[in-house]
């Protein structure tokens, strides 16, 4: 078991792709906090971890609220003591122009997607410190392959890759190692919502998936065991890159006529 006797706080993983990264980390020994504004949801998790024999405790946190991430980091703390591994996850995504962004959106997406980013990183830095621990923050292909309106969610995943080599460069010398994980199209989470509120879903998760290379949309649990790796020994030589995991998004466009 690669995570054995680790502790990883995952942040949004009441569902997606945060959920498969918990029930993932679980299964390779670790001890996880799983985090998600919506308690309901993070019960459920915590649940199908322990179903499986694995370790869990849930915690309902808003991550782009200060006083909620201080709290949640000393409630962790009072529970696990130490803490290895933190996965910046939780996202909401607006899909309009900048046009038609309200600026309530705008600062809500920075609000929740960047903004707690840094809450959490600031709140469990100082213990990830003590572990030689890891961050691992969830951007997007969208950070360098813009898509038509989610003008505000592709400018937040692409602050978040700045933020990323930024606290990679602040704090290696101090044995902590901070990754990006940047995926396409994932049958889960905020696609699915996207999805859903189309006429058709399953023509758009069609469409979507002859958008990739490999001809299909991605799965969470490909994401996932992505995250192990960079929460992992095997991954002590790396820092501060995007890594992209996408089926080759935006090479599986047809030519144009």
């Amino acid at each position: 078991m690669k995570l054995r006797d680790r502790v990883a706080v995952v942040t949004g993983a009441g569902s997606g792709i945060g959920k498969s990264i918990s029930l993932t980390f679980a299964s390779e020994g670790c001890q996880v906090a799983v985090v998600d504004i919506d308690g309901a949801r993070a019960t459920q998790t915590r649940r199908e971890i322990q179903e499986k024999n694995g370790r869990a405790v849930e915690f309902r946190a808003d991550v782009s609220d200060p006083k909620s991430v201080e709290n949640l980091a000393q409630s962790v703390l009072s529970q696990f003591e130490r803490v290895h591994i933190l996965v910046n996850n939780a996202a909401i995504q607006i899909s309009k122009t900048v046009v038609d962004t309200t600026f309530e959106e705008w600062s809500r997406q920075m609000a929740v997607n960047v903004g707690g980013v840094f809450l959490c990183s600031r709140a469990f830095l100082p213990h990830l410190r003590q572990t030689s621990g890891a961050i691992i923050n969830l951007s997007s292909v969208n950070a360098f392959f813009v898509e038509p309106a989610c003008a505000g969610y592709c400018a937040t995943k692409a602050a978040i890759l700045g933020l990323t080599r930024a606290m990679a460069i602040d704090h290696g010398r101090e044995g902590v190692r901070v990754h990006a994980i940047c995926p396409g199209y994932i049958d889960a989470g905020l696609a699915e919502g996207y999805f859903q509120s189309q006429t058709d879903p399953a023509r758009a998760r069609a469409e979507a998936g002859r958008l990739h290379a490999l001809g299909r949309i991605g799965r969470p649990e490909e994401v996932a065991r992505l995250a192990v790796f960079l929460a992992s020994d095997d991954a002590s030589f790396m820092t501060g890159s995007p890594i992209i995991v996408d089926g080759g998004f935006g090479s599986g466009l047809p030519p144009r006529e």
